[in-house]
C-alpha cells in the first residue's frame, strides 16, 4: 500500500511524504502507482520549477519514498497551496477508487 501524508502547519499544507508501493499490479503495469507518481511529480515540478519555490525534496528510490517540505516563508503561497490542494484531492479520489492500495492522511505539525 502507498501511504501519502500531507503536513499541516498553521492551517496550510507545508509539504508531503509518499512512501511504499501500491501493490495493485506488477511493477510496470501498476496503474495506481503510475497515477500516484504522476500526481507527485506534477506537484513537485510545478512548485519548484514553475513557481520557483526552494522546497526541500528527498527521494529514495530503493524504499519508494519521496518527501517535499516547503520553506517557512515563500512567495507564490496561494499558487503553491492550490497545487498541493489539487494533489490532495486527486489522491483522495484515487484512494476512494482503490482503498486497498493507497492511504491519504493529513498530519498536523
Amino acid at each position: 500500500m502507498t501511504r501519502v501524508e500531507f503536513f499541516d502547519r498553521d492551517g496550510e499544507i507545508s509539504g508531503f511524504s509518499v512512501m511504499g508501493h501500491s501493490g495493485y499490479a506488477e511493477e510496470g503495469a501498476d496503474i495506481v502507482c503510475a497515477a500516484i507518481s504522476t500526481a507527485v511529480q506534477f506537484a513537485a515540478t510545478t512548485i519548484t520549477d514553475v513557481l520557483g519555490v526552494q522546497a526541500k525534496t528527498k527521494v529514495n528510490e530503493e524504499t519508494a519514498h519521496i518527501t517535499l517540505t516547503l520553506p517557512a516563508s515563500y512567495e507564490e503561497e496561494d499558487a503553491v497551496q492550490a497545487v498541493l490542494t489539487g494533489m490532495m484531492l486527486t489522491l483522495g479520489e484515487l484512494r476512494d477508487q482503490y482503498p486497498d492500495h493507497i492511504e491519504v492522511i493529513m498530519e498536523v505539525q
